[in-house]
């Protein structure tokens, strides 16, 4: 099979900040003894990729991998591009693997894998490497792949998913999106301090401090327990405290968990910035108010999974009592999935319509028209078959003003974050599915936040069970993926695909064909004039394994 291996390919590059180049000239590169060629069948773009191509190297996963693996490694990786490296995007990707070193162990020349993007254990300064980002992804004909890499070393498995059914590759490589989706409804949320973590408690003056022994977990107390304005020992945790001389001095993104017993807007804002990843703050408001709007993280809601809960009363142990078990749509809820015509949004809409809940509300925002006419077609049958209450809006003709239990947001904009908790009610959950960027933050009334009960939440990619569990949905027929697919493209047509994406110009996903490199960006909806024979392979209007067969073996 290495025979057939080009010298050179076409790829996509962005080699600064929103500077995209068609690159027809690429060497394709040999592996090495523990590395893997991928020959790219599918891709899916990604409104994600649009964040890489703004921020380029200030993208937290763009950044320099700097523990998890031996620095040696990565030296003999041609596809780690970290920093200003020129890269190749492109993260929801499905191949064969047509090369393999010496050295490798869990796969073999001719395998078809599904590539999970995100690894976690690899840590970058704010986030982790991926597929895509800091390693080059999968906007090109074949791209190299490191076993040391890509095997998760708590399980030992690994990060190429075999597939072992003939179904279509767009329907492969558009697993990695409604992965993310999944994820984010059955990530496990924490709801007791972190055993063996680091645990920060603040006091006003005045306050008293309880409910801290309530709040351990069964498997263990904090490793590590630091005070301010307590000026004596927790007496009812066994792990010794340190008295802190000044806030503003404690080391930033460093705590587990912090609870502060007080309303100051000034100390929330300061201990903020004191909160680690996937780490817990904790307001106990003592019965009193803040009284005025709170500047909170919340792109590090997305992408450090931090989290903010809180209680009106003097007991610490309440606040986690709010904590969901995961993000997961309840019976009776009544759900805003704002950004629900687009690509993500459709996948949320046609995911929560498929749920075997209860009494379930669903109303659909999105600002374009058209975008809300493809969703209904896609939609209002699924609910009608569910019996799920469903309305699609333009809020610019029709202003959404209800409560609502539920928030699903598609837009990285913070303000709509701080719109969400002023529409919510009592127990809402505020699913931050969006990236907004890890930087920012939003002046949110985190009284009413509390007063509700609220809690506001993000994933970041996806996991490789995530995956699992959406792939055997593919398989099986029980998802067809390729309800999403609205245009493919070859990688002459990709840097197009990206700025439709900017432009929302699509309802649905872009899919690349990396092995017609020459195909223009081509909507579903043009294909009967310019590609008839594959569009009479469609059905009713959406792609089919036998439309992308007829596209593959033309010339």
């Amino acid at each position: 099979m290495e025979n057939t291996i080009p010298a050179n390919q076409q790829a996509i590059q962005l080699v600064g900040e929103d500077k995209l180049i068609h690159n027809t000239d690429k060497p394709v590169d040999k592996p090495g003894p523990y590395q893997i060629l991928l020959k790219v069948e599918a891709l899916g773009l990604c409104f994600s990729d649009l964040k890489l191509l703004k921020q380029f190297n200030n993208h937290v996963r763009k950044s320099e991998i700097l523990s998890g693996i031996d620095p040696a490694v990565l030296k003999e990786l041609p596809s780690y591009k970290p920093g200003t490296e020129p890269v190749v995007p492109g993260h929801e990707a499905y191949g064969v693997i047509v090369a393999v070193g010496d050295k490798v162990t869990h796969h073999k020349a001719g395998e078809k894998v599904l590539v999970q993007t995100d690894y976690r254990w690899l840590k970058t300064k704010n986030s982790n490497s991926a597929f895509g980002y800091n390693i080059e992804g999968g906007l090109q004909q074949y791209v190299i792949l490191d076993e040391r890499v890509i095997i998760e070393p708590d399980s030992g498995e690994s990060f190429l998913i075999p597939v072992d059914k003939d179904i279509s590759a767009a329907s492969i490589a558009l697993v990695e999106p409604w992965a993310c989706v999944e994820s984010s409804y059955i990530t496990e949320e924490r709801n007791t301090l972190k055993p063996g973590g680091r645990l920060l408690v603040v006091k006003d003056e005045g306050k008293s401090i309880s409910g801290i022994a309530a709040s351990l977990s069964d498997k263990g107390e904090p490793a590590e327990v630091t005070t301010f304005g307590v000026n004596s020992d927790l007496a009812d945790i066994e792990t010794d405290a340190k008295e802190a001389a000044s806030l503003a001095e404690l080391p930033a993104e460093y705590y587990d968990d912090i609870i502060y017993f007080g309303s100051d807007k000034a100390t929330i804002e300061l201990l903020d910035e004191k909160l680690a990843a996937q780490g817990i703050i904790n307001i106990v408001l003592c019965g009193d108010k803040i009284g005025e709007e709170v500047s909170v993280g919340v792109g590090r809601t997305h992408y450090g999974m931090t989290r903010w809960i809180g209680t009106v009363g003097c007991d610490a142990c309440e606040s986690y009592k709010t904590v969901p078990a995961m993000g997961e749509i309840r019976p009776n809820d009544k759900v805003l999935i704002i950004g629900a015509a687009g690509p993500m949004g459709q996948m949320h809409v046609i995911r929560v319509l498929s749920l075997e809940t209860e009494n379930l509300t669903v109303v659909g925002t999105d600002f374009d028209d058209e975008r809300i006419e493809s969703l209904a077609a896609k939609a209002e049958p699924l609910a009608k078959q569910n019996n799920v209450k469903l309305s699609l809006v333009n809020p610019k003709n029709n202003p959404v003003t209800d409560k609502f239990s539920y928030f699903a947001i598609m837009a990285p904009v913070g303000p709509l974050v701080a719109q969400a908790i002023k529409d919510s009610s009592e127990g809402a959950l505020i699913n931050i599915f969006a990236g907004i960027p890890a930087t920012v933050k939003q002046e949110i009334d985190l009284d009413l936040y509390i007063a509700n009960k609220c809690f506001m939440f993000g994933t970041s990619g996806s996991r490789l069970s995530d995956m699992k569990i959406v792939l055997e949905k593919v398989l099986t027929g029980k998802l067809n993926t390729n309800c999403s697919v609205d245009a493919i493209s070859g990688i002459a047509g990709a840097i197009d695909g990206i700025r439709a994406v900017e432009a929302r110009a699509l309802a649905g996903k872009i899919i690349v064909f990396p092995q017609k490199p020459d195909m223009p960006l081509t909507p579903l909806t043009e294909l009967a004039e310019k590609m008839p024979e594959v569009a009479a392979k469609l059905d009713n209007g959406l792609w089919t394994k036998e439309a992308e067969e007829e596209l593959l073996k033309q010339g």
